[in-house]
């Protein structure tokens, strides 16, 4: 009798909503069609918290900014921000509750440096030159770390597969986005100049499209080398695997192809034992030598007369050219314009996410460029350790440094400690990925964006994750 009444209520619902969907598709109004995904989300946000999170992380590679469709002048990725905003309200109704996810990410270092950027920013927002700007700049961030952070770490100390589905989930819609990115950009002949939209509308440009790939293409192959894998599967991360790295050379992302050779030497230096002690002192002298030679350095990199090409050999060699490459001078205009803001402000900045509303006036006559402007429509500081300095003051900087120096503990670590291969490929793989992203964080910044957001706290979720159970802490109880 209960089974009947259920699927009498089941018929009944499902005629009644395709009477409604038929008058509404007569009178033109076709959103009603994702009326059941609306109600399944927030049936799995509340009972299925992983299926949430999963479905979250699969749209991610595909979410599309309504800008860029010129829909709306509001910058929304759809349909992941409403999601994500969703995230964060259930993670606020859970900690009024008590604790919102295992207790134990909130002590690992890198929670507590992660939530020390967090207050340090809410401090920076009540001080900013534009509050309403720096609150949605916080709330956005904040949703990110609430659903990639602290909400993927708790599934995967909970539920130890979904490690690697987590990253399955944004490799397989990724190369989605490749496929259709490579077959435009086919009909240019592979040009260097269309390479630099033909990601649109997934992505906003060439430059955040090449550092998600290079994120992506570590724990891609690490993926790929598990052994006791299904043949389907292995066959299809074999595919990922190459149309990944394909994607990142026709990026044409220059900064993109530098982090992938710097975390090819960090891996070589670790395989062959050397410290993170070691590299950091070693890092520490290449920085003050630079510093002492700068004057030198600049000379030197002002003979490169290389302009960015569509011959790969020529545009790597362009990646030191200072004197008529426009998009390294406008990094250079940026930068400084960055310094300044900073030594304006050094102790709060102007607020986070300003950088772009304030930096016109700071900009010197014989920096600019013929891509300088001095409309808020030029994007920000183009890099991940000065914005935070000029937005955030003194404190931003160090925060992000610190969280790096965490990281790399943690990223060592496991990597001498973990006696499973295949985890510890996974996890040095993660880390890689991260470092990826730091190193091409000299050169831009889009944590401001669920394409970056999502792998990145992703992976440091993960890295805390793999760290907490190395050291072993009993696992108590799954709640999802």
């Amino acid at each position: 009798m209960k089974s009947w009444l259920t699927d009498k209520t089941v018929l009944i619902g499902t005629l009644l909503f395709s009477i409604i969907l038929g008058v509404c598709a007569y009178n033109e109004f076709l959103l009603i069609a994702v009326l059941p995904l609306v109600i399944l989300l927030a049936w799995w946000s509340v009972k299925r918290l992983d299926l949430y999170i999963g479905f979250i992380l699969f749209a991610v590679p595909l979410s599309i900014n309504l800008q860029e469709l010129e829909v709306t002048s509001l910058g929304l990725y759809m349909p992941t921000e409403p999601l994500l905003f969703g995230a964060l309200i259930i993670f606020l109704c859970r900690f009024f509750k008590g604790w919102p996810v295992d207790k134990r990410l909130f002590s690992h270092p890198i929670s507590i440096t992660i939530g020390s950027m967090m207050v340090w920013m809410a401090i920076t927002t009540v001080t900013s030159y534009d509050p309403l700007v720096s609150l949605k700049f916080m709330t956005s961030r904040a949703w990110f770390i609430v659903s990639f952070f602290f909400f993927l770490g708790h599934i995967m100390l909970h539920k130890p597969e979904f490690r690697e589905r987590m990253l399955m989930l944004l490799l397989f819609p990724l190369c989605i986005v490749v496929i259709y990115t490579v077959i435009r950009h086919a009909g240019y002949d592979f040009s260097k100049h269309a390479g630099h939209w033909m990601m649109k509308p997934f992505f906003k440009d060439h430059t955040s499209y090449g550092a998600v790939l290079a994120m992506m293409l570590p724990p891609t192959i690490a993926l790929l080398s598990k052994k006791d894998r299904p043949t389907l599967i292995r066959l299809l991360l074999g595919i990922a695997t190459v149309i990944i790295a394909i994607g990142l050379i026709l990026s044409f992302t220059r900064a993109a192809w530098v982090s992938i050779a710097g975390v090819g030497i960090l891996f070589v230096a670790m395989r062959i034992g050397i410290k993170l002690k070691t590299l950091a002192s070693i890092g520490a002298v290449v920085v003050v030598v630079l510093f002492v030679n700068f004057d030198t350095l600049m000379i030197d990199l002002q003979r490169n007369k290389q302009d960015s090409s569509d011959n790969l050999t020529q545009h790597v060699k362009s990646i030191s050219n200072i004197s008529s490459d426009d998009s390294n001078l406008e990094r250079l205009n940026r930068w400084s314009c960055a310094v300044s803001l900073f030594q304006e402000r050094p102790i709060t900045g102007w607020g986070p996410g300003t950088y772009q509303f304030v930096y016109a006036p700071f900009q010197k006559s014989d920096l600019k460029t013929t891509i300088s402007t001095n409309n808020a429509d030029g994007g920000n500081a183009h890099s991940e350790y000065l914005g935070p300095l000029a937005e955030q003051g003194v404190m931003g900087g160090v925060l992000v440094l610190l969280l790096i120096w965490w990281a790399s503990i943690v990223g060592f670590r496991l990597w001498n400690n973990l006696k499973n291969k295949e985890e510890r490929n996974l996890a040095v793989s993660i880390y890689l990925g991260l470092m990826t992203y730091f190193i091409h964080g000299v050169l831009n910044n889009y944590l401001d964006t669920d394409k970056a957001s999502a792998p990145f706290w992703g992976f440091l979720a993960l890295l805390v994750v793999l760290d907490i159970e190395s050291r072993g802490k009993a696992l108590p109880k799954a709640t999802t």
